[in-house]
């Protein structure tokens, strides 16, 4: 066949010498090149697609998991029909910056060491906010917001009882 009607396929790529690839002329390269960019797009929508079928079909029990064990997000792993379905909601948290300088100085003027507490870029750790006293968590309340990540799941069949 004549170029570019001879561009090997994905599946001929992943089966072919790397050597005979790199012999390939320029032109036939660029080509190839093409075609991995176009199937890694392709690809890209796909997984994105099947993400999102996930998230229909399971982010309701997924939630409804996390209530029953009492958290918003995190990992949470339930059945359906022999296959294991692991749920993972992460959690992100913002500062608001402006509220939590005024928070900082409010501590330093009270004689303590707000480094103790909030990051030189003006966050929280979840670790040392939990660790708050409950009368000072409430005071950084209004400059933090809790918001959730992109759900993910996982399947896993699982294996049969002998």
């Amino acid at each position: 066949m004549a170029f570019p009607e001879n561009i090997p396929s994905v599946d001929d790529m992943l089966n072919m010498p790397v050597t005979e690839l790199a012999l390939m002329p320029p032109a036939l390269l660029a080509a190839v090149q093409a075609e991995i960019d176009a199937a890694s797009e392709r690809m890209k929508a796909v997984v994105q697609r099947f993400e999102l079928a996930l998230e229909v079909r399971y982010a309701a029990r997924a939630s409804e998991c996390r209530r029953e064990d009492g958290k918003d997000t995190g990992k949470t792993r339930f059945d359906d029909n022999g296959v294991t379905v692991i749920a993972e909601l992460p959690k992100r948290i913002d500062w608001d910056q402006a509220k939590l300088a005024q928070i900082a100085a409010n501590i330093a003027s009270a004689g303590e060491d707000p480094a103790e507490f909030i990051d030189t870029k003006l966050s929280v750790s979840e670790r040392k906010y939990g660790a708050l006293p409950e009368s000072w968590r409430k005071g950084f309340e209004p400059a933090r917001t809790v918001r959730t990540g992109k759900p993910k799941f996982r399947l896993v069949l699982n294996e049969e009882a002998n």
